[in-house]
């Protein structure tokens, strides 16, 4: 499992780039400073860094030049407000691997990480997610029901909330979580957009799959066919 170093000092973009990243299988270390950032990433322990250059205490790009003077060949993904061509080739020729422009679609940060870490010999993410008799891929973003049988297709959003509940079989994941994980930076914590796209989803894989648990949050069914005598949880439920 890859482990990434995000160098970012806003809270929000921060906290966006690790529920993304996390959601799809990589482990997060979150650091909001130059100094930091330049300590973690030398230590060997990582596999690739986003790299912010507006850091406070030690600025990203001298970061970067002090890892590449020490020949630090750790990837590192520039992600920057700075959007010059000017500033793009510096951040090039000081050493990055890749720059990406603030503000930015986490899909494209996303397929960014992928590349880099192909390209540096990373160890691939986890292609075909199983629950029961459903199976979804990541890399061509197909959803397979019955075993295989069935074809589904789903939206962008739609597959983005399948792969949450596929990476947490079983588990209890409250309205707040999809919101933060799924929606990221766009969220507004008064929406009722989770429920929507909860019921959008069991029409495409089965009603039956996703119980509703009241107060608490949904839960993606580990077993593979319906049962007929319902939740065995008193508080599971249908939206």
């Amino acid at each position: 499992m890859n482990h990434i170093l995000v160098a970012e000092d806003e809270p929000r973009i921060a906290s966006f780039v690790e529920s993304g990243l996390t959601r799809h299988g990589y482990i997060v270390t979150v650091v909001n400073d130059g100094e930091a950032a330049y300590e973690y990433a030398r230590s060997g322990a990582f596999d690739l860094m986003i790299l912010d250059l507006g850091l406070p205490i030690t600025d990203g790009l001298t970061v970067l030049r002090l890892l590449r003077a020490e020949k630090v060949d750790l990837p590192v993904v520039v992600l920057s407000a700075r959007d010059s061509v000017a500033d793009t080739v510096r951040g090039l020729e000081s050493g990055a691997d890749d720059y990406i422009r603030k503000p930015f679609g986490f899909d494209e940060l996303l397929a960014r990480v992928r590349l880099r870490l192909k390209s540096s010999g990373g160890q691939p993410e986890e292609r075909m997610l199983r629950v029961g008799d459903l199976t979804l891929d990541v890399l061509t973003r197909r959803v397979l029901v019955d075993g295989g049988e069935v074809e589904v297709e789903l939206t962008a959003r739609e597959f983005a909330l399948a792969e949450v509940f596929f990476r947490h079989p079983g588990h209890v994941l409250t309205k707040e979580q999809l919101l933060s994980q799924v929606w990221g930076l766009d969220f507004d914590p008064g929406s009722n957009v989770v429920e929507v796209y909860v019921r959008y989803l069991r029409r495409k894989i089965g009603d039956h799959r996703i119980d509703t648990l009241r107060g608490l949050g949904y839960r993606l069914r580990t077993e593979s066919r319906a049962s007929n005598e319902g939740p065995t949880d008193q508080l599971a439920g249908r939206d």
